[in-house]
Order: structure tokens, then C-alpha cells, then sequence
């Protein structure tokens, strides 16, 4: 089997050489393009969306081109690379890493063009459904655990803070490795069974941990006394059974019969314990 020759790192401002693939980005490039995606949105503008700060994020790898920064292989890719571009914030990383790879690969103008313009939606998409609409909603609902279960305003915004931004950053870090290593072929990391799977994972976590959450927090709300109490905590133990129950089944019985059995539960509730 021939082996793949893998080109040493170079220096900051030297350009890589050509006809071999580029090995790892240098850590100092690397970090300053990692920090720059989180101000990705700085420049911002609705007339190229988030062109600018791809721009921005991508410069610190285009020095490695032929004649450094003052090179006009260095004005020609900044020039491309601060085009219209639009994705979600976090999953730009992985546009970041992929259209560096390309720009120091010399990919044909025309190509990485195409390349870019491709990228847009499924990185937005992606990005809406695996953030917006899953890993926030989760970490709020740990948030209101946090408060059910007796925590401070202090803490639960620590604990809501520290969880969310601890995920926006691993993927962030994640999309930028995984761009660089593809390069064009980037297709293959969106395709991973985590990234297009995750917002279903997290979803069922979510609602796992609403089912314990919420009861906790309305007992809280309410000026109820200690959440841990045997009585308090064995009905609301009860709460995730029930959701689970109500799913299993849907579509086998009628809806006022669900009604009827609840309140009868209730009814028994009232009775036995009061």
C-alpha cells in the first residue's frame, strides 16, 4: 500500500508546499481561528449575512499562502472568503476549517465557490435543529431542575451557563477540526450518525429530564414545602412513568378516557393522602 505523504507543519507565514496534503494546522493558527469564530457574527450585515466573520476566522490560515499576506494569492482568497455566507453561527467552524484546507490546497477558484455557496444550507439547517431547537431547550430544562431542587437564582444561571456554552464550544472546536481534515469531502463529517441524530438524542433527554423537572419546579412556585419530602418526591417520581405511559398509548385509547383515568387518580390522590 503506498503511503500518504503528509507535509511538515510550516512556520507561521510560509506558504505550504504543493502536491502534498497539508498536515495539521499550527497550534497558534488553530487557536487564533478558533477564537475568532466566536465573534463570527461581529460583522454581521444583511447584505452578506455572515461573510465578514468567515472571513475573518479563515485569514489567519490563508498567511500560509504562496508570498505571505503580501502575496496576491493571500487579497485574491481574503476577497473570496468575505462573500455572501450564511449558516448558523456554530456550525460555521466547520465552513472555517474546509475552505482554509481548500484555499491552501489551491482548489480551482470556481470549485471552492461552488463549495461555499453549497455549504449554506445544510449548515444552517443542521445547526437550527441540533441548537435551537435541541441542546438550548435541554439545558434550560436542567436549568429548571436546578431550580425545583431548591438551587439559587445564582446557581441555576451558572449551571444553565456553564452546560450550554460547554456544548456551543466543544462543537465549535469539533466543526473547525473536522473542516480542516475534509477539506471538500466535508459531506462525510456532516453525514456522522451523532450530528444528524443528535437533535433526536437530545430531544428524549429533554423530555426525561422535563418530566422530573417540571413538578419539581411548580412545587417549588407555588410556595410548596421541601421537594424531597417522602410524599412530594414519590408523586413526582410518578410524573416520568405517566409521560412515558401517555406515548405508549398514543393512538390506542381514546382521549377522554385518559381524562377520566387522570382525574380519577386525582380524586384517589385527594381522598387517601388529605
Amino acid at each position: 500500500m503506498a503511503e500518504t505523504v503528509v507535509a511538515p507543519t510550516p512556520p507561521t507565514g510560509a506558504p505550504l508546499p504543493t502536491g502534498m496534503r497539508p498536515g495539521p494546522l499550527p497550534v497558534g493558527t488553530r487557536a487564533s481561528m478558533l477564537l475568532r469564530c466566536l465573534a463570527i457574527q461581529g460583522a454581521w450585515n444583511y447584505e452578506i449575512l455572515n461573510g465578514n466573520g468567515i472571513g475573518f476566522c479563515v485569514e489567519p490560515a490563508l498567511r500560509h499562502l504562496p508570498g505571505g499576506v503580501d502575496g496576491d494569492a493571500y487579497r485574491a482568497a481574503l476577497a473570496r472568503q468575505c462573500a455572501y455566507f450564511n449558516a448558523h453561527p456554530y456550525l460555521a467552524s466547520l465552513a472555517v476549517g474546509a475552505l482554509a484546507r481548500a484555499e491552501l490546497d489551491q482548489t480551482p477558484p470556481e470549485k471552492l465557490v461552488r463549495f461555499r455557496t453549497a455549504l449554506c444550507g445544510p449548515l444552517g439547517s443542521l445547526g437550527d435543529r441540533l441548537v435551537w431547537a435541541a441542546w438550548l431547550p435541554a439545558c434550560s430544562l436542567v436549568a429548571l431542575l436546578l431550580f425545583g431542587l431548591g438551587a439559587g437564582p445564582a446557581m441555576v444561571a451558572f449551571g444553565f451557563l456553564v452546560l450550554y456554552n460547554a456544548g456551543h464550544l466543544a462543537l465549535r472546536a469539533w466543526g473547525l477540526g473536522a473542516g480542516w481534515l475534509h477539506g471538500l469531502r466535508l459531506a462525510s463529517a456532516l453525514g456522522a450518525n451523532w450530528l444528524q441524530r443528535g437533535p433526536q438524542y437530545i430531544a428524549r433527554g429533554a423530555a426525561l429530564v422535563a418530566g422530573v423537572a417540571l413538578p419539581f419546579a411548580a412545587h417549588r412556585a407555588i410556595g410548596g414545602g421541601a421537594s424531597l419530602e417522602p410524599v412530594s418526591l414519590a408523586v413526582m417520581a410518578c410524573t416520568p412513568v405517566l409521560g412515558v405511559l401517555l406515548v405508549r398509548l398514543h393512538g390506542k385509547v381514546e382521549g377522554w378516557q385518559l381524562l377520566f383515568g387522570l382525574l380519577a387518580l386525582l380524586v384517589l390522590y385527594s381522598t387517601v393522602l388529605h
